[in-house]
């Protein structure tokens, strides 16, 4: 992934599906925008219409799930929709929505993906901006999750991730590597959708989440397996929380060269790794930032 032209999409495209957190129905708006626009927010319910640009300065605290809130407004569940856009190389565009949060669709961001190709691409004059390791980073959460960055022998970004909830749990150890491009992102990532044990669920809805949401909207696993749903891939946990990983490396506004390997982490910890990776850089002036 060497240095490359910003890019936003050809025309006007949409996605609608129902809110995980609040079972609001919303419909996502994707238009394109100039360059060195960036990804931005628009919450086209609120009188204002108030917009937040999707960079860590607006990141906001919350658990299993990465949100984003500025000028009067949140947006919550946004990992998805940036992971589709950093996924598919789009750098530049407005993302209006009707609700407090994106849709939940199936759990991934497939939906998303085909709204986007649809929509087709544009590149533009102006060059995308690279965050590139140089020297090793490694962050740990309390949990004991961790993420490690390092630079890599060519351009580009790969991950690896390595998940194992140890032998009690029902979702099974595995681990997935990705070089990350358009196409590896379309046929090996878009589709893997978020999971949960069932032993979670009545916290989260006593919570108020997840009013309209059901097992047929995301993995829910049991002991005996899936309910009521059917894996995509065996490794497709592994796969999703790659997806986000994508999905919050994006929030740099950059794109992000580099290998990381990642074990456990969620997105608390991913975030921590890209402020400390935007920290080091010595030249924020430069097209190309060498943290």
């Amino acid at each position: 992934m060497p240095v490359r032209c910003q890019r936003t999409i050809r025309n006007e495209t949409t996605a609608r599906g129902i809110g995980f957190l609040t079972g609001a129905d919303v419909t996502l708006r994707f238009l394109p925008a100039p360059e060195n626009h960036g990804v931005v927010f628009q919450r086209v319910d609120l009188s204002d219409q108030p917009c937040v640009p999707a960079t860590h300065e607006f990141l906001v605290s919350r658990q299993r799930r990465t949100a984003i809130s500025g000028n009067g407004a949140t947006i919550e569940l946004v990992e998805h929709v940036m992971s589709a856009l950093a996924g598919l190389q789009v750098d530049n565009c407005l993302v209006q929505l009707d609700a407090p949060e994106t849709p939940g669709f199936d759990g991934s961001c497939q939906p998303v993906v085909d709204a986007l190709l649809l929509a087709d691409f544009e590149n533009q004059t102006a060059t995308r901006r690279i965050l590139r390791v140089a020297r090793p980073l490694h962050v740990t959460s309390e949990d004991g999750s961790m993420i490690d960055a390092r630079p890599f022998g060519r351009d580009g970004l790969t991950i690896t991730y390595m998940l194992d909830y140890g032998s009690n749990s029902p979702i099974p150890a595995q681990s997935y590597t990705v070089d990350v491009t358009p196409e590896t992102f379309v046929n090996e990532i878009a589709f893997a959708r978020t999971f949960i044990l069932d032993s979670e669920i009545a916290s989260l809805k006593a919570l108020g989440y997840g009013p309209r949401t059901t097992s047929h909207d995301l993995l829910v696993f049991t002991a005996d397996g899936v309910l009521e749903n059917e894996l995509k891939a065996a490794d497709e946990c592994a796969r999703h929380k790659i997806l986000d990983c994508i999905g919050d490396f994006a929030l740099t506004g950059c794109d992000v060269q580099g290998y990381f390997n990642a074990w456990r982490t969620g997105h608390q910890t991913n975030h921590e790794l890209m402020r400390q990776l935007k920290d080091v850089c010595v030249d924020k002036d430069r097209e190309t930032l060498v943290a």
